[in-house]
């Protein structure tokens, strides 16, 4: 594959473990695809959630650009309607101070939970989607060498080079980032339903920042991948049981794999699974990469972004390894 691999983590939390053994997990993890050569590794901001341990996502960034050396680290993404663009650009221009080169922002426009726990986090602020790009033209400002004579400066932050990217899972992302001239990460690992449709309009009505001359396109996608197709199977039911969980409403931590999924969903759980999870890779890993290979050649992908739900740490850092070899 002749594009750039990268890595989208959740610092899944697996059943009978905790948030402190996910995050060891990740920073080992961080390492290892590091020495393999993979261009990125970001964390994804949630909240509520039983199963994900990402929620502080700026400090978990300089966790993990701490614990490595050359890799990018950065967020898939910060939702900014639940922060004030001064916040974020503070709290990346601090991660860009001590990583210079190293740190991207990836920017959502959801709340990365439900609604009650997002008025939470918003308290009296009334941020909407609507609000959105306002929220990044402010924080592009703050970032900016010409906000200096402002009388509200992001410090650090002011000066940055901290690349933005916009994240989303519809047309409107996509026309939000072909205007802005910024780079494009569709979530097509759970949401593939506009996929084909947000990148064409993407390119379609690109127009050149001085950021970025020419659209580029990230898609993210599920992969489990093994030596053999029954193992590939196996240890993907606990990814297939944590998306039955997201389908009933419910977000368990990662469960152990099983041998069969029969007792565990219904025929309805299991078509809105699988839909979900249109754009998903499991096998054998030759398999596997060749598949890979067919979907970045379909959609002319600029580079391609990895998650993968497995129990088993050394199981998951072998899919990993075997993308690349």
């Amino acid at each position: 594959m002749k594009i750039p691999l990268s890595v989208l983590d959740l610092a899944v939390i697996l059943e009978g473990k905790t948030a402190a053994n996910s995050f060891a997990g990740s920073l080992d993890l961080a390492r290892k695809i590091e020495k393999l050569g993979y261009n990125r590794y970001w964390l994804a901001e949630h909240h509520n959630m039983e199963s994900i341990a990402s929620s502080a996502t700026a400090v978990l960034i300089g966790y993990i650009a701490g614990g490595t050396s050359t890799i990018r680290v950065g967020s898939g993404g910060i939702m900014l309607p639940n922060h004030a663009p001064l916040i974020v650009a503070e709290q990346f221009g601090t991660l860009a101070s001590l990583y210079p080169g190293r740190i991207d922002l990836g920017l959502g426009r959801a709340p990365g939970t439900d609604q009650l726990t997002a008025m939470a986090l918003r308290r009296n602020r009334m941020e909407t989607v609507a609000d959105f790009p306002e929220d990044i033209r402010q924080l592009q400002t703050f970032f900016s060498v010409e906000n200096k004579l402002s009388k509200v400066r992001a410090i650090p932050g002011e000066g940055s080079d901290v690349p933005i990217w916009i994240l989303g899972s519809s047309t409107d992302s996509a026309r939000l980032a072909a205007f802005l001239g910024l780079p494009y990460a569709f979530a097509s690992h759970f949401a593939p339903t506009h996929f084909t449709n947000a990148i064409r309009l993407y390119r379609q009505n690109f127009k050149p920042s001085e950021r970025l001359q020419q659209p580029y396109v990230m898609a993210c996608v599920n992969v489990v991948a093994s030596e053999t197709e029954q193992e590939a199977q196996k240890i993907s039911t606990s990814f297939l049981q944590l998306a039955t969980g997201i389908v009933r409403g419910k977000t368990k931590p990662l469960p152990a794999p099983v041998e069969s999924m029969n007792d565990i969903w219904n025929d309805f759980e299991e078509m809105a699974v699988k839909n979900m999870m249109a754009y998903t890779f499991v096998g054998e890993h030759t398999r596997v990469k060749k598949e890979l290979n067919a979907f970045v050649d379909e959609h002319s992908i600029d580079e391609l972004m990895v998650v993968s739900h497995i129990f088993d740490h050394k199981a998951r850092v072998r899919s990993y390894e075997l993308l690349t070899q």
